[in-house]
């Protein structure tokens, strides 16, 4: 049957409980006869084949839901997500993403935190999913509106079958107050399409002017809607309305402008991109001509599954909504949350989150936790049942697709159920206490924002799980009451917050962003040339004279951003980003700290503080306690620090060595999360499920001294092409990373473990050989030592959970190792003597015999 909203109307309280409680949904019609069968690997490999091989596009695969690249995002949310080096002007030379003009794929998605959250919907509709699929294509800079008009219209009607009569088109309307003009061209291209003048819609500045955020790359969109059931004549008015039968399917946007972060200003891009997403799921069910995403086959094995999780004679999942499915105690809404659940968090532990307290960690233990009150308490499944829920999803032709889900299938299963138990063990508990309290309120009561910040606090119940379940008895929850004692709660530890917080700003920052990149390349300024990328500290360069100052950044005192200038002064609390045609400074990448050091302008120096890459223009932040000068045009000479460059170089050469060790003593579950190496000391992130024995960090810190450092383990490195590096059986790959081509690689080879001195050539001879699985190989354009001997030595300080499932190793080599290590022995001698002392007491107060 398709289902359908009766209405939907204004209520008191928060809107999105009116949207939830007031939908009684009711069965319109049968689904006519299923056409032919479109499943879900044959919806995705069509969309991919026909712009990969008609449309000359390149298929790029989709990148995990974690951004580790991209700390703005909580998870990846849009396909375009990858690609926002591109749109930004600050894709690395020599990486695909700047040689990509055309891509198509299979994006996976999360929406369920930040300004995409659609948390709160999952289950009580049949469109709203936190994981989702989106099929891509893009143009950076070849093709525009024209042609991504026309090919989506050849796509969803010559090739899937859809009926155009049925399609609605909508485009921006303008917007007068910042001088946007319609999209008439958008509109003028659909008509010229077959559109009809009545299927073509203008739309707000909300729903058709896409933006990547408050600044930066942004555009006007034309979605495209469809009319699920048919026969029933015009129903524009029912476009974007969250009308379940008339959905959006695809959004073309054209990225032709930027906003100037301060002013809120657009301008021009240099270039015009065009970024479209089409919902896999979405697709799927119209074109199998069934009442929802939920009953295709992105779904219907999980339901198979949950089923098989509860007891002997439980109704299977049956489609209802609203008021039908309140008389079953929302028994089918529990199916759909879970099953949508499940995919969402075996996706994001498969690309390395972790349920934790903050940050994308709290938004996976909300969406468990959710799925686990409905499977215990709706459903009656046994605890632990999500756990044995990722097996099927693994199993079935995601995984055929995603394989990353059948390779961390150990990882997923055991983080769900530890987290299943560790809320098993409060929901009882949560339940009754809520239950207490709303059965003291009256029918128009609201429950109080005290009660539901202890249930928070306490018990660990998410304030949207707890207004979620009084409102299935018919209350609503005094958010603002909630948010007013979780704000007394921050303010309690405010201070140490706000000193973390200054402790992890860290350095002033210069960037450049897409217009001055732009502005760089089109008035003939070559990339820098970068001396230092990936060479040894042996070979490379560490001074440079007679540089040319290309370019010059510097705040504009007018809108606070970042802009390029002719001229500056760099001074007291005055820092400037000087770009030269070459530099001897390597830039922050690959968890390698920048060099430091000066720069040698006009006869006086300032000091090198941070230095950054972008588009392959190398931005040196400089300081100064007075007053200097500065012009695109100067000479300037730059000197390395040589001693910290050297410490950076040996603390980044250990985390290879530590990576290796590791993954010798826990094996193939191991693998890096991210490494951050100074002149001080270095850290590496690593996938484990507990903490590590004495033990196991003994013999990873001893396999690090005795292969790598005391034998001096040769370092090798080369230029390899990306897809024969990856052949290295042997290789561990940074999770998450985006390299170049040809790439680095870096070779660490224990004397004791191989016989005269291999090279990465011969690696590469025989990439399947077992016998390099003793050496360390990775792919890296950070600097190294010629050989480990110069560490001296190496002691593991500290090993730490950083989230559940990845520990920190955090050490010291050098100088700082071997202090480290004598007052180790110092204190194992002192605690020997306290308990030669202590069994010397005993003996002495024992009785005579």
């Amino acid at each position: 049957m398709f289902l359908v909203a009766e209405a939907y109307a204004l209520r008191a309280g928060p809107a999105r409980l009116a949207r939830r409680r007031l939908g009684a949904l009711r069965p319109l019609a049968s689904a006519p006869p299923a056409a032919a069968e479109w499943t879900v690997p044959r919806v995705r490999d069509t969309f991919v084949d026909y712009f990969a091989e008609k449309r000359g596009h390149t298929r790029v695969p989709s990148s995990g839901v974690v951004p580790l690249q991209d700390p703005t995002l909580l998870f990846a949310n849009a396909g375009m997500n990858q690609f926002k080096p591109i749109f930004l002007g600050q894709a690395a030379p020599g990486t695909q993403l700047a040689t990509l003009e055309r891509a198509c794929n299979s994006q996976k998605c999360i929406r369920a935190g930040g300004k995409h959250n659609d948390l709160e919907d999952v289950g009580l509709d049949t469109y709203h999913h936190t994981f989702f699929e989106m099929l891509g294509s893009w143009s950076f800079g070849d093709y525009f509106k024209a042609e991504a008009t026309a090919w989506a219209k050849e796509l969803l009607v010559d090739v899937y079958g859809l009926d155009m009569d049925r399609m609605y088109a909508t485009y921006f309307e303008g917007s007068p107050e910042e001088g946007l003009e319609p999209d008439y061209e958008a509109r003028d291209l659909w008509l010229a399409a077959g559109f009809k003048p009545e299927q073509v819609i203008p739309g707000s500045k909300a729903d058709n002017f896409w933006e990547m955020g408050d600044s930066g790359p942004c555009g006007p969109c034309t979605e495209l809607h469809y009319d699920a059931l048919g026969g029933r004549g015009d129903v524009a008015h029912l476009v974007n309305m969250d009308d379940p039968t008339v959905i959006e399917i695809w959004n073309l946007v054209f990225i032709q402008f930027e906003r100037d972060g301060k002013t809120k200003r657009l301008s021009s891009l240099p270039a015009q991109h065009v970024d479209t997403g089409l919902g896999l799921e979405r697709l799927v069910a119209i074109l199998n001509r069934v009442p929802s995403n939920y009953d295709t086959d992105a779904f219907s094995g999980l339901f198979a599954a949950t089923l098989a999780e509860l007891p002997e004679g439980s109704a299977p999942y049956g489609g209802l909504l609203g008021d039908d499915d309140r008389a079953q105690n929302y028994r089918d809404t529990a199916y759909r949350a879970i099953a949508d659940h499940v995919r969402c968090l075996s996706f994001a532990i498969a690309d390395g989150a972790r349920p934790s307290n903050d940050g994308r960690g709290y938004v996976l233990r909300r969406i468990l936790r959710r799925a686990v009150r409905y499977g215990l308490s709706t459903l009656g499944a046994e605890p632990g049942f999500m756990a044995r829920l990722a097996p099927a999803l693994a199993a079935s032709h995601f995984g055929d697709y995603y394989p990353e889900l059948r390779e961390e299938l150990p990882t997923i299963v055991e983080v769900l159920a530890e987290e299943e138990a560790t809320f098993a063990k409060t929901l009882e508990r949560g339940v009754k206490y809520l239950d207490e309290e709303l059965d003291k309120l009256e029918a128009t009561d609201v429950l109080g924002g005290d009660a539901a910040f202890f249930l928070y606090d306490s018990l660990g119940f998410p304030v949207d799980l707890t207004a979620q379940m009084a409102e299935e008895r018919g209350f609503l929850v005094d958010e603002p009451g909630f948010e007013a004692a979780m704000r007394a709660q921050v303010d309690r530890s405010k201070a140490d917050r706000k000193a973390r917080a200054e402790a992890a700003l860290g350095t002033v920052r210069l960037e450049l962003g897409v217009a001055a990149t732009a502005a760089l390349g089109d008035a003939g300024v070559a990339p820098t040339d970068a001396l230092a990328v990936g060479a040894t500290v042996a070979d490379d360069a560490t001074e440079v004279n007679g540089a040319t100052v290309v370019a010059l950044v510097a705040i504009d005192a007018a809108t606070g951003d970042p802009a390029l200038v002719d001229a500056a002064t760099c001074g007291p609390g005055a820092a400037v980003g000087v770009v030269l045609d070459a530099t001897p400074f390597y830039a922050e990448a690959g968890g390698q700290a920048s060099d430091r050091g000066s720069l040698v302008l006009g006869g006086a120096s300032v000091d090198v503080i941070d230095v950054q890459a972008y588009a392959g223009y190398v931005v040196h932040t400089v300081a100064s306690g007075a007053d200097v000068a500065l012009a695109v045009g100067d000479a300037a000479d730059g000197v390395v620090d040589g001693d910290a460059r050297r410490k950076h170089a040996v603390n980044h050469m250990m985390t290879h060595a530590v990576n290796h060790a590791l993954w010798a003593e826990l094996g193939d579950g191991v693998g890096q999360r991210g490494s951050d190496a100074n002149d001080e000391r270095l850290r590496f992130d690593f996938s484990h499920g507990k903490a590590l024995k004495a033990a196991q960090l003994a013999a990873v810190e001893a396999a690090v001294n005795t292969e790598y450092v005391a034998d001096g383990a040769t370092v090798e490195r080369a230029k390899v092409g990306l897809e024969d590096a990856k052949n290295i059986r042997a290789l561990r790959a940074v999770f998450g990373e985006a390299y170049p081509d040809p790439v680095n690689v870096v070779a660490m080879f224990p004397k004791a473990a191989f016989a005269g001195a291999p090279t990465i050539a011969d690696v590469l001879a025989s990439p399947d050989d077992e016998k390099w699985d003793k050496a360390s190989i990775e792919l890296c354009g950070g600097n190294h030592l010629g050989d480990a001997a110069a560490a001296e030595y190496f002691v593991i300080t500290q090993e730490t959970a950083v989230a559940k499932g990845v520990r920190r190793i955090e050490a010291l080599t050098g100088a700082a190792a071997l202090e480290a290590r004598a007052a180790g022995a110092r204190l194992e001698q002192a605690a020997a003597e306290l308990a030669e002392a202590a069994a010397a007491a005993t003996a002495r107060r024992a009785p005579s015999p």
